[in-house]
């Protein structure tokens, strides 16, 4: 009897290399895993061409619908991460293949990621290490965050944990989403205002909206312009959800106080990637669900929706 074939195509850097979870699905299948990331569409498809389930360990590994459509076996992708725009979901449908992700379990890591953001921009941390490792001395204010209000787009799980960690601290929270209730605001203790007054009246500004067709750039020139000057911009959720040249143009020209960056429209960000060149940023490269805790999460996660599926009781379907 021929036994299921599991490929993780690609788990670089790290993710679920040698973590115990795996092997709860021995008795389910046997399970492939590369080490390296594939290159090409070419060595995706040569990965993947007889596998029965996927592990998509990482997102920088994207599966479009020409590679989708060489894969006829593909009953199965399984996502360490909460978002989806690595896979085209419609090609995924109409050739069958479910697509499930991890809606809000790593909520809590992730918001404190973007916390701890707030908290180093806030502060001027990276401009005044740097200051100080070229033998400056700088006079520069930090920000006060207690009272202050912050703004948060998106109210999933990770915007209402993130609203939840500013409440402890004594913040004014509003936020914009595309579905708000009064239900939801009563629960979370914030209020929700149209966009463009959320940009105006906030003195910090999280983005937690997924990517999709209306989010795209969804924060550009015109929005960063209603922002006040000395603002600040935290965003954990997707590179292309801001206007990157516009983000550019506004750190360098002064009309926004300073950005926290844990995802770009480039992944890994290129040496010559013009936000490298900003003053009052604060950088890191996508890892805010990466502790050891959220990487268990993850991990068992990915596969607790594998034998989900193949017990006949799919959970977390995307597609």
């Amino acid at each position: 009897m021929n036994r299921l074939k599991i490929v993780v195509p690609g788990d670089a850097p790290p993710q679920i290399q040698g973590s115990s979870h795996l092997q709860r699905l021995e008795p389910y299948g046997d399970v492939i895993l590369y080490k390296d990331r594939p290159e090409t569409d070419d060595e995706k498809i040569c990965r993947a061409k007889d596998a029965d389930i996927l592990v998509n360990s990482r997102g920088m590994v994207k599966w479009y619908a020409d590679v989708l459509k060489q894969l006829p076996k593909l009953k199965l992708i399984s996502l360490c991460s909460i978002g989806t725009d690595m896979i085209e979901l419609e090609t995924a449908k109409q050739q069958g293949i479910v697509v499930c992700n991890q809606p809000g379990r790593t909520a809590p890591v992730v918001a404190e990621h973007s916390f701890g953001l707030m908290f180093a921009l806030a502060k001027r941390s990276a401009y005044l290490t740097q200051s100080l490792k070229a033998g400056k001395w700088p006079r520069m204010d930090n920000v006060y965050l207690q009272g202050k209000t912050l703004g948060i787009i998106g109210t999933g799980h990770i915007g209402s944990e993130m609203a939840r960690l500013a409440h402890a601290i004594g913040m004014n929270v509003i936020a914009w989403t595309y579905n708000p209730t009064t239900e939801k605001a009563d629960k979370l203790g914030i209020r929700y205002v149209q966009l463009e007054d959320l940009l105006r009246m906030s003195d910090v500004v999280s983005l937690h909206v997924k990517l999709t067709d209306d989010s795209y750039h969804l924060i550009g020139e015109r929005e960063l312009a209603l922002m006040k000057s000395d603002a600040l911009l935290i965003n954990v959720a997707r590179g292309n959800i801001v206007d990157t040249d516009a983000l550019v143009e506004a750190l360098n020209s002064g009309v926004l106080g300073g950005a926290a960056i844990d995802v770009f429209d480039q992944e890994p960000l290129p040496k010559d990637h013009p936000l490298l060149s900003c003053e009052q940023i604060i950088l890191t490269p996508h890892c805010a669900d990466m502790t050891p805790e959220g990487v268990d999460l993850l991990n068992e996660g990915a596969v607790d929706n594998i034998i989900a599926f193949l017990e006949n009781k799919p959970r977390n379907v995307v597609v």
